[in-house]
């Protein structure tokens, strides 16, 4: 079940959005179907629909859907613009600022939908070809993409702009799908980046696919009025229809009309001047995906620039369990607590990058900031051989040495994220697991500097390990910050609770200089359930922030709990982000 309300809503509302569009359209397009009684329909691509019937309405209906989807898609894509409106006053709603967090969610639906739309629209497409061979129309040839009957519609898929660009179109689709699955995201990012650019390709290949004419329209409606009739009088001549019928025709109509009356009920006749003229419909997805695709484009190359110096190294830090901790500076940088940056090295790889949660966040006395990385996958491998070299990795810190090269470093942003609003709620549920605690480390961090001007008053932070050691990532700051609300006589500001799931190696965390830990540290994993009911029952009619960055069990937990209702009136509100 889906407790989270912006979720479902946005989750329901682009299915519905993307069926009603093919409903309306397929509804519109058979309201063409001409009348048995009429040679030709008052709509432009009528004489097509005639022979391409359900197949022609199929693909114009998913068509547009697709042209819906491709361009949303890329709105998401924009984390600049997002970033500027959630951190704004533009968007003062709480609720509308996590739907702005669900960016990915929303740019993971469209995909989706258009790989499915376009498996109707090629299925669509392959039954258009055959009908364009085997129902060749002989009275408006211009019309007929076949050049005459029976042609081999493998020709027509392969041997024209249209068809051969779909194919194109779906070769990239399909790589991009493939690579997109989380399997290949984390055991080899860079095929996950490499084919997700081909985005640029499928675009312009889109581009041309629709250039290709396919689909007619008639131009001549007012001297070859549809249903008209060819004769040598005047346009529109006023005939009586039963005796024009009885003395021009007479053999039987089709459809098994035999008899004038019962051919039409109409009286009078339409009279033609000149044979129709058709030309190629005009272009639409231009209009369509040309505005999102101008804004990224424009967001590109506007983060591009900005992120064109190199940040300073100050020091690197190796942390037990495969972690890295950089602490940088960079001129005019600013950051909120709980956003992210992107890390680009062109050292390790010209085009890739990845996005790494700030841990440290410039101030106004200090412009250092920093991230702390998880050593997983190739990229991060490499990075951290051209810092550390091998001699040091083993030691856990590399104090900075003047004369010591490291390579450049390049970063963008800083984009939001959903733990922005950690402070603003009067009571915010920290939860951590692992590395995912990474987040949090800046909002502590901006506490330690100063919390009053903060609408938080309590905090519950929370953090799941499996190994002891990974503790010492951020120890220090837990007992610094534990200390100080002590001796500020707040020790109820923050609730720290640390979970270790394996009991090897308890004692080594143990110590005088983690004193302050001891009481908080608890073997096994967290009694969820009880803990809800806890903060629920000290917190009574409030509403609480539920902030999670962990595996998906944990997750799924949390909000589940999260949508359960309490006798004590408070509500939980939940947040999540992914480091996967």
């Amino acid at each position: 079940m889906l407790g989270d309300t912006e979720y479902s809503s946005l989750c329901y509302t682009v299915g519905p959005c993307c069926l009603s569009i093919l409903y309306i359209r397929v509804c519109i397009c058979k309201s063409q179907t001409p009348n048995p009684s009429l040679a030709h329909s008052s709509l432009p691509w009528q004489p097509q629909v005639c022979f391409l019937s359900l197949g022609l309405c199929l693909s114009r209906a998913s068509a547009s859907v697709l042209n819906l989807n491709c361009s949303l898609i890329l709105l998401p894509m924009c984390r600049m613009l997002l970033a500027y409106l959630r951190g704004s006053q533009k968007v003062p709603s709480r609720r509308t600022r996590r739907l702005l967090d669900k960016s990915r969610t929303f740019h993971t639906t469209c995909g989706v939908t258009i790989c499915i739309f376009s498996g109707v629209h090629v299925a669509a497409h392959l039954v258009n070809a055959l009908n364009f061979s085997v129902n060749y129309c002989e009275d408006f040839v211009e019309l007929n993409a076949a050049r005459y009957r029976d042609e081999d519609p493998r020709k027509l898929l392969f041997t024209t702009v249209p068809g051969l660009t779909g194919a194109c179109m779906v070769l990239v689709l399909f790589l991009m799908i493939t690579a997109s699955t989380y399997a290949i995201r984390v055991s080899n990012y860079d095929i996950f980046w490499y084919t997700h650019n081909l985005f640029l390709v499928f675009y312009m290949l889109l581009m041309l696919h629709v250039s290709g004419g396919l689909l007619k329209y008639q131009t001549n409606l007012d001297t070859h009025p549809p249903g008209c009739i060819n004769l040598n009088g005047t346009r529109y001549q006023n005939i009586h229809l039963p005796e024009y019928l009885s003395e021009h025709f007479h053999e039987s109509f089709p459809g098994g009309f035999s008899k004038p009356d019962e051919l039409t009920q109409n009286t009078f006749v339409k009279i033609c001047m000149e044979e129709p003229r058709f030309q190629a419909n005009f272009p639409q997805t231009w209009l369509w995906i040309s505005g999102p695709l101008c804004l990224y484009c424009a967001e590109r190359l506007y983060r591009r620039i900005r992120s064109n110096k190199p940040v300073t190294i100050i020091s690197v830090i190796n942390h037990p369990s495969d972690v890295l901790e950089i602490r940088m500076v960079k001129e005019n940088f600013k950051a909120r607590p709980g956003q992210y940056i992107i890390l680009h090295c062109p050292s390790v790889s010209a085009l890739e990058n990845h996005p790494f949660t700030l841990t440290m966040c410039p101030t106004e006395t200090k412009a250092t900031f920093g991230v702390h990385l998880k050593i997983v996958g190739d990229w991060t491998e490499r990075f951290r051989d051209l810092l550390l070299p091998p001699s040091s990795q083993d030691s856990e810190i590399l104090p900075f040495i003047q004369s010591r090269n490291y390579p450049k470093l390049y970063i963008d942003g800083p984009f939001g994220s959903p733990f922005e609003d950690s402070l603003n709620y009067e009571v915010s549920l920290c939860v951590a697991g692992g590395i995912g605690v990474t987040p949090f480390a800046s909002i502590l961090n901006t506490l330690l500097d100063d919390w009053k001007p903060y609408r938080l008053r309590r905090l519950y932070f929370i953090w799941v390990c499996r190994d002891i050691q990974s503790f010492r990532w951020f120890a220090d700051l837990l007992c610094v910050l534990y200390n100080k609300f002590w001796q500020e006589n707040r020790p109820d500001y923050v609730n720290i609770q640390l979970y270790l799931s394996q009991t090897d190696g308890l004692q080594k965390i143990i110590g005088e200089k983690y004193q302050a830990l001891n009481s908080r540290l608890f073997i096994g994993r967290p009694r969820w359930k009880l803990l809800f009911n806890e903060i629920a029952k000290y917190n009574r009619g409030k509403t609480v922030g539920v902030f999670c960055c962990g595996p998906n069990s944990i997750s799924k937990t949390l909000h589940k709990l999260s949508n359960e209702n309490n006798s004590y009136g408070t509500r939980f509100e939940y947040n999540k982000e992914s480091f996967s």
